[in-house]
């Protein structure tokens, strides 16, 4: 299978961001989408379409500035794709069937594609990696996140398991089960931890991984929040704390981010030469 080229990278964004705004922009000022969903499951979809907004920017942004010759751009793009894939694999797999289900499959399948298709041809051409010392930044702050997330999941759910009872935030939701829990637990966290742990023991895979997750880690926390503050504003308790915390995650993985990547455009071809693949 060919690589996704630098110059499909365009076109490949155009059509994503537009079937991305369609979808969300029906969703936040439509009641049709969520017409079967929960109060909660609701205004969390309604949420996430917030961020996919956000999504749409940072893809066109980062799709252009790659197309023209930036590396570092292509790392966004690839870890915007990456959120665009796990928000629509939620929707395609947890909300009940409406008009846009087709809509959600598309942009899960093209996302997915395009992340398998650009994947390749990105690591070969990682040829800088930052400063030992954001390097470690960025890796503990994937590390902290996975071990964070996880906590905070399996302090729900091994309770309910032991009990025998529905997790509250299943039961609220009106699911059978949470995907949220499932990709989280099963491959979005160990990856994070993964990554983490190989970058700071100098893996280049790991290095490279580092980028795309805290983008992602951004993106997700920004929808996150919104879905928060909506909640808040419909009269819900305990809003507050949780939003409080995502944020400061969010603020974090940007710093991380920033700080990881600054430098990728910078060309230091004695770098790749003494890197261990």
């Amino acid at each position: 299978m060919d690589n996704l080229s630098t110059r499909s990278t365009w076109v490949w964004s155009l059509t994503i961001a537009g079937l991305v705004t369609a979808a969300s922009l029906w969703g936040l000022l439509g009641q049709s989408p969520y017409d079967e969903e929960t109060a909660s499951w609701a205004i969390q979809g309604r949420g996430q379409d917030v961020g996919n907004l956000l999504a749409v920017v940072i893809l066109l942004l980062s799709g252009y500035r790659h197309q023209h010759g930036s590396h570092r751009a292509g790392v966004v793009w690839l870890g915007t794709l990456l959120y665009l894939v796990y928000a629509y694999v939620v929707y395609a797999m947890a909300v009940h069937f409406n008009q846009l289900f087709l809509v959600y499959v598309a942009v899960l399948g093209l996302s997915s594609y395009a992340v398998m298709l650009s994947m390749t041809r990105l690591r070969k051409v990682d040829e800088t990696f930052a400063a030992p010392a954001d390097r470690t930044f960025a890796a503990y702050t994937c590390i902290g996140i996975g071990v964070l997330f996880g906590a905070l999941w399996l302090s729900e759910l091994v309770p309910a398991t032991v009990t025998d009872e529905v997790p509250p935030s299943v039961a609220d939701a009106g699911l059978w089960v949470n995907p949220i829990h499932v990709i989280d637990l099963a491959i979005l966290l160990p990856a994070m931890v993964l990554a983490g742990r190989l970058a700071l023991r100098g893996n280049a895979a790991g290095e490279f991984l580092l980028g795309p997750l805290l983008v992602f880690s951004v993106l997700m926390g920004s929808s996150i929040v919104a879905a928060t503050v909506l909640m808040a504003a419909a009269g819900h308790q305990g809003a507050l704390a949780p939003m409080a915390m995502v944020s400061a995650v969010v603020v974090v993985s940007a710093a991380a981010a920033w700080r990881y990547l600054r430098r990728y455009d910078a060309p230091q071809p004695a770098v790749l030469s003494s890197r261990r693949r």
